[in-house]
């Protein structure tokens, strides 16, 4: 498995960009709409690209708590099929079959971890 990112809740999409491009130096890579969940994330990364941080703004929540930000972390992997039944013959909870977004070009999962921390499972294509 290949760690890709973490996931972070935000309350306000463009002030937590100008944070981290401005005070942190990341650049802005991609931001788009995700309509099925209501949602809009951000994807921004370092010089190196070694990893990025996925910014998620919900527009249905409405109560943050401090603490709550943490999404989820995701991994790629080879085949999330196969994937996905070790994980659920290792009794690892699976908190979403595989699916694909509309406009997405990848497929996706998730697991949780013991602490009930979603961790997303995104197949190499």
């Amino acid at each position: 498995m290949k760690f890709l990112h973490t996931s972070i809740t935000v309350k306000n999409m463009d002030a937590t960009i100008t944070f981290y491009t401005k005070r942190l130096g990341l650049k802005l890579l991609r931001r788009r709409e995700i309509p099925e969940n209501n949602a809009e994330v951000a994807f921004l990364t370092d010089e190196a690209h070694s990893t990025e941080l996925e910014l998620t703004y919900w527009r249905d929540k409405k109560s943050y708590e401090e603490g709550d930000q943490l999404d989820h972390l995701a991994f790629e992997v080879e085949d999330l099929d196969t994937t996905i039944k070790k994980m659920k013959n290792e009794g690892v909870e699976v908190a979403k079959e595989p699916y694909m977004l509309k406009g997405g070009s990848k497929r996706l999962a998730f697991i949780k971890d013991p602490n009930g921390i979603w961790i997303e499972l995104i197949e190499k294509g």
